[in-house]
This record gives C-alpha cells, sequence and structure tokens, in this order.
C-alpha cells in the first residue's frame, strides 16, 4: 500500500461509526515510592504510599481508546459497569475519549471490572510493575443483564457501520458476550450483512458464529484442535486460520505477534508482515490496538489486507507507549508506515 492510499484511508475515519460491545475495564496505575514506605500503626505491616495515580479506560475501553485517537467518528460503548468509583472514573475517561456511554448500563449488584496495576518507583525514575490486583464479577452473568446487553445491542446495530466484540473475559458465561449474547451477535450479522462484526475473545474465539475472528496463532490451532502445542507453526495456523473460516463463513485475522499476522479466508491465506521495532515494548493492548486499526480500514473502504497491515502499523507504535495502554494517531501511523518504506528501498 503506497502512502496516499493510506492517507486516504485515514482520511476517512472520521466518517467511521463503530460500537464496541463486551467487557469494558478500568486499568488504574498506582505509583509507589519505596523511599517513602511507612510501617501501619494498626498491623505493623508495610504501608506503600502512592504518589501518582494513572486511570484510563481498560479491555474493551482499550478499543474504543485506539479507534478515538486514530480518529474514527463516532464510537458507542455497549455493556455494564458497576455503580460505583471504578465505574464513575471509568465513565470519565471513555467521555474525554469522546466515547458515547448512553448504552453503557450501570448497575449496582455489578462491579467495575478494574485492573490495579502497582507501578514501583526505581531509582532512574523508572517505575516497574509488581502484583496486579484484579476486581472481576464472579460467577455465571445474571440473565437481566445478558438480556438489557442484547436490547442495547439491537437499539445500536442499524446505526453504525461495524460491532466490535470485546470478550475479555475467558471464562464462558462469567463475562458480558455470554452464550446468549453472542447468539444474538450471530443473528445480527446475518440480518445486517452491511455491517462489519469483528470478535476478538480470550478463551472463547471458537464459539462465534457470522463474525469475522482475531485470534493469534495458538488459539485459532486450538479451537481446530485442542491439544496443539505452543507456540503454533506457520503452516499450522495458516490450515486453523482457512478451517475457521469455512466454520464461520467470515474471515479471520491469525496474528502473529512480531510476525504480522494471516488474513485467511475458506480459500487462501494472506500474510502481512510484521513492523520491526526497536527498545524497549510493553505489549499489553496490543492486540486491542491492532482490531481498532483492522475495524476502522475495513469501514474505510481497506481490503482485508490493507485494513491487516494498517493494524500491525497501529500495534508497533502501542508497544513503544510503556506503563499504560498506548494509542496512534493518523499521522503517527503515517510516520511509521514512511519509516518501513524506507527500510525496504
Amino acid at each position: 500500500m503506497d502512502r496516499e492510499r493510506l492517507r486516504g484511508l485515514l482520511g476517512a475515519f472520521p466518517d467511521v461509526s463503530v460500537a464496541v460491545v463486551g467487557d469494558f475495564f478500568l486499568d488504574k496505575y498506582l505509583v509507589i515510592d519505596p523511599a517513602l514506605e511507612e510501617v501501619s500503626v494498626e498491623t505493623g505491616l508495610a504501608a506503600f504510599q502512592v504518589v501518582g495515580k494513572r486511570c484510563s479506560p481498560g479491555a474493551a475501553g482499550t478499543v474504543t481508546s485506539n479507534l478515538s485517537a486514530l480518529g474514527v467518528g463516532s464510537i458507542r460503548a455497549v455493556g455494564c459497569i458497576g455503580d460505583d468509583g471504578e465505574g464513575y472514573e471509568l465513565r470519565q475517561g471513555l467521555s474525554r475519549t469522546r466515547v458515547d456511554t448512553t448504552h453503557l448500563l450501570v448497575r449496582g449488584d455489578w462491579f467495575t471490572p478494574t485492573y490495579t496495576k502497582p507501578m514501583v518507583l526505581q531509582p532512574d525514575g523508572s517505575e516497574v510493575e509488581s502484583n496486579r490486583q484484579d476486581i472481576k464479577n464472579r460467577g455465571t452473568t445474571p440473565g437481566p443483564i445478558a438480556e438489557a446487553v442484547i436490547a442495547e445491542l439491537r437499539a445500536v446495530v442499524p446505526h453504525v457501520q461495524a460491532v466490535i466484540v470485546a470478550d475479555q473475559v475467558e471464562a464462558p458465561n462469567e463475562g458480558l458476550i455470554t452464550d446468549a449474547v453472542r447468539d444474538e451477535l450471530a443473528d445480527l450479522a446475518e440480518q445486517h450483512p452491511a455491517v462489519v462484526f469483528f470478535a476478538d475473545s480470550r478463551g472463547n474465539i471458537g464459539r462465534f458464529r457470522n463474525l469475522i475472528l482475531k485470534p493469534n496463532a495458538v488459539e485459532a490451532c486450538r479451537v481446530i484442535d485442542p491439544s496443539a502445542g505452543e507456540p503454533a507453526p506457520l503452516d499450522q495456523a495458516r490450515a486453523a486460520g482457512m478451517a475457521l473460516s469455512r466454520r464461520t463463513g467470515q474471515p479471520v485475522y491469525v496474528t502473529l505477534g512480531q510476525n504480522g499476522l494471516l488474513v485467511a479466508t475458506a480459500e487462501n491465506v494472506t500474510h502481512v508482515p510484521g513492523v520491526k521495532v526497536e527498545g524497549p515494548i510493553d505489549i499489553v493492548g496490543a492486540g486491542d490496538s491492532t482490531t481498532a486499526g483492522i475495524v476502522a480500514s475495513l469501514c474505510a473502504g481497506g481490503t482485508l489486507a490493507e485494513a491487516g497491515l494498517v493494524g500491525c502499523l497501529v500495534a508497533s507504535i502501542t508497544i513503544q507507549q510503556l506503563g499504560t495502554t498506548g494509542t496512534a494517531s493518523p499521522e503517527q501511523v503515517l510516520q511509521r508506515h514512511a519509516l518501513c518504506c524506507d527500510r525496504a528501498s
């Protein structure tokens, strides 16, 4: 893809409308200064002192943040969060990134899922992540919550060009993408063929029908053969991608880490090479940023392979942002593409 074609795709992003449905988390980074450590009078244990806090939308919120940074014009959140402090901070973060939260349910009987990440200050000023503390909803998601999410989905789909499914919770039916929601998504995809339906899932990618899927190589292979080992050989990943595409009736993007991704259909596979980067990286949110680049590009008229390349370009930028869930702007994507072209010439 040449520069002008890329510029054209990026220039169309402000006219794109996307809904993101799934598990919206809060990413809460707490910066701890060991030099200020105190001893608790009540317990005699060390009391870690927080000197900084960074909060941002995580999981499905990482997808919306990346869509926003890329300049996508209309972004709607569909899901459920708690009526709690973390929920307030999450809604604030979504608002700052231009996300419409009209369809984001707020309930008192539900936690706002939160990844609390203690970041310990080092003598040189850098930060090292300590043990994460997770707040999640445990047990089977109540039927009324799933039904309410389905109702919001039905209301949103006629008004968007794409629906991105962010299935963050690995245990079946413990997140917002329950079997009932997944069945509804399959039906909606069939009823609205002009809308791009795209799913990314931590542990349930093989449960989706009628949607474009984005597993990594190991996930794709294990859908076809649960005993598949790790890492997944490229030939097996290619075969698994094609088999998945035949099952869903839609293309499949199989991510390969630094080696890019495969675009698989029932008939063939195209390899989109990865974008090489230098220096330290942080892969948190890389898959979500890839998803945002792919879907925005598909809505802008990009081919499957062109969208895959934009996804790789975006991810190559976000992984260089350490200690945060990174994003990429259209100008950064153009600059990274130019650098890749210079290296290739």
